[in-house]
């Protein structure tokens, strides 16, 4: 076997189910939903594939109805960390040592198992425990997520043949090693994709990990752990590590043997990492690898040319899909006045046609925020909109946590384009508005560019061309994913490579090649088939 040069050919993306009435994937989903709000679960730790029982138990419940338990949880403490470091350095003895085609082939056959019999049981998870409407978990937890690990084997393959060039009498390689030690992948809660994806990125490239997932999303996490082992995962190359994020934090941080994170959530908790990792950084055996994805504030920005049918469409979708819940939501619109009569009637009327509630219901285009904290969070931005005199509230603002944690779509028209609501993440259903002159689109370009700390998603609508240049080139670095007459979310692993800059991370590309190379250090061999046997040059003779 070893005899061969095995290739991956580029994979095309998962289809997207769209589970209309009457089709066996709605029928099979709507077994697989009760099922599991039938039955309440135990979820152990599983550190070097044993499951591990701590008796410090959290719950799992449905942010939709938040008095349904959906499973316990145990948590991790500094002895399951420690146990967690030693299996990963015992299982980063052999993984790497496997060949990569073996490697791989893990993360292939967890693709196919998702795409087949384990699609509506993470579909489900995912709908129940983090409130997803069952097109946002199909977009996610299924169809994503089997993209990460197609793509991300197949960019296994491009990475490891890229070599260098030899001359006569010279071998020269490159080898595409593992990182020594071990990677912390810390997980969010809003995407199951980036939660699988965050921990097999690096496991593909050789290294062993130990994952510590959101506390409100250690449902679906769990399933795609056992997903893997069921795809043939080695014990110890990816450690399941439910617990607070300071005790694990803690002792991870500290350890010599950290070689890296992989982290998405909020810029605070990305910065304390890395402020920690450069007060610890002379204890490391390496400097570690740093890749985060953070916050955001999403913007669109129309043109007095704009199709306003198309801008509003954007605007529902980007500000309220799963409850305005990713970091890439548009939260700030900049409308030209020219058009905003226009589009203040269409998004009104589209507004008011959304339904919220139990994601069970699949008329229902919202769900419930994650959690209280959350819920509080966001309710506290409305308010400050209710109060302030520079903005108005023209439709929802609405806020109920007796039965589960809902918040109306929102949208704001503020007079202050630099307002807390246009410049902080929300991270919730509220879209903020400006009314800019329309004769000044290129100051509002600037404006746009210069009011928020992230610099994630973005996009214009325009019809005229040079508009759309324009903001290509005022826009450049406001945006790590920029989108022209689009909505600034739902970004296609292998097609639109997704992360940012500033203070939304360290846009290291997900769903590309890019993300990989950073979980491999690479030697450079050169082997001299004849060597030299004078020290002598040519330069040194005599006249």
């Amino acid at each position: 076997m070893d005899e061969a040069l095995f290739t991956l050919s580029l994979p095309e993306n998962e289809p997207v189910l769209d589970y209309r009435p009457g089709t066996p994937e709605r029928r099979t989903l709507k077994s697989r939903l009760e099922a599991i709000a039938a039955e309440e679960i135990e979820i152990p730790l599983i550190i070097g594939g044993r499951e591990v029982r701590t008796g410090r138990l959290g719950c799992c419940v449905m942010p939709h109805a938040h008095g349904h338990v959906l499973a316990t949880y145990h948590q991790a403490g500094p002895d399951e960390v420690r146990m967690a470091v030693a299996a990963a350095y015992e299982a980063w003895r052999e993984w790497p040592r496997l060949p990569w085609p073996e490697r791989v082939s893990v993360f292939l056959k967890a693709a196919e198992l998702l795409a087949g019999p384990w699609r509506a049981t993470l579909n489900a998870a995912a709908m129940l425990g983090q409130s997803k409407t069952i097109h946002q978990a199909e977009i996610d937890s299924a169809c994503e997520l089997i993209d990460f690990w197609r793509l991300n084997a197949h960019f296994v393959d491009r990475i490891y043949s890229v070599q260098p060039d030899s001359t006569l009498g010279i071998w020269d390689r490159l080898e595409w090693r593992p990182l020594e030690g071990f990677v912390l992948a810390v997980s969010p809660f809003n995407f199951t994709s980036i939660a699988g994806n965050l921990p097999s990125a690096p496991a593909m490239m050789g290294n062993t990990v130990i994952w510590k997932p959101a506390s409100s999303a250690v449902y679906s996490g769990y399933l795609v752990m056992k997903l893997l082992r069921e795809a043939g995962l080695p014990d110890g190359v990816i450690n399941f590590l439910p617990g607070p994020g300071n005790i694990i934090g803690n002792e991870l941080l500290s350890h010599a043997a950290l070689a890296g994170i992989h982290f998405t959530g909020s810029t605070e908790t990305f910065r304390h990492l890395w402020q920690t990792i450069g007060e610890n950084i002379s204890h490391y055996r390496s400097y570690p690898r740093i890749v985060g994805e953070t916050g955001g504030k999403g913007f669109i920005l129309a043109h007095p040319t704009a199709d306003v049918p198309a801008l509003v469409c954007a605007m529902v979708r980007g500000a309220f899909e799963y409850q305005g819940q990713k970091c890439s939501a548009a939260s700030r619109a900049y409308v030209p006045d020219s058009l905003w009569p226009e589009v203040k009637n269409q998004l009104l009327a589209a507004t008011k046609q959304i339904q919220i509630g139990d994601p069970r219901d699949f008329r229902n285009f919202m769900g419930a925020v994650i959690d209280e904290g959350a819920f509080d969070k966001i309710a506290g931005y409305i308010s400050l909109a209710e109060q302030s005199p520079e903005a108005e509230i023209i439709t929802g603002g609405g806020v109920d946590k007796s039965k589960g944690y809902f918040i109306q779509p929102t949208v704001v028209v503020t007079t202050n384009p630099r307002s807390k609501l246009m410049e902080e993440e929300i991270f919730g259903p509220v879209l903020t508005i400006y009314v800019y002159p329309s004769g000044e689109y290129e100051k509002t370009l600037a404006l746009c560019d210069t009011t928020s700390p992230y610099a994630l998603t973005g996009s214009v609508f325009a019809r005229h061309r040079y508009a759309i240049h324009l903001a290509h080139r005022q826009l450049r670095y406001a945006a790590g994913n920029f989108y022209v007459n689009d909505k600034p979310t739902g970004a296609v692993a292998g097609m639109q490579p997704f992360g940012g800059s500033r203070a939304s991370g360290t846009n290291d590309k997900s769903g590309s090649m890019l993300n990989l190379l950073r979980w491999v250090t690479p030697r450079t061999i050169k082997e001299a088939f004849v060597p030299p046997t004078d020290f002598r040059y040519p330069s040194m003779e005599e006249e």
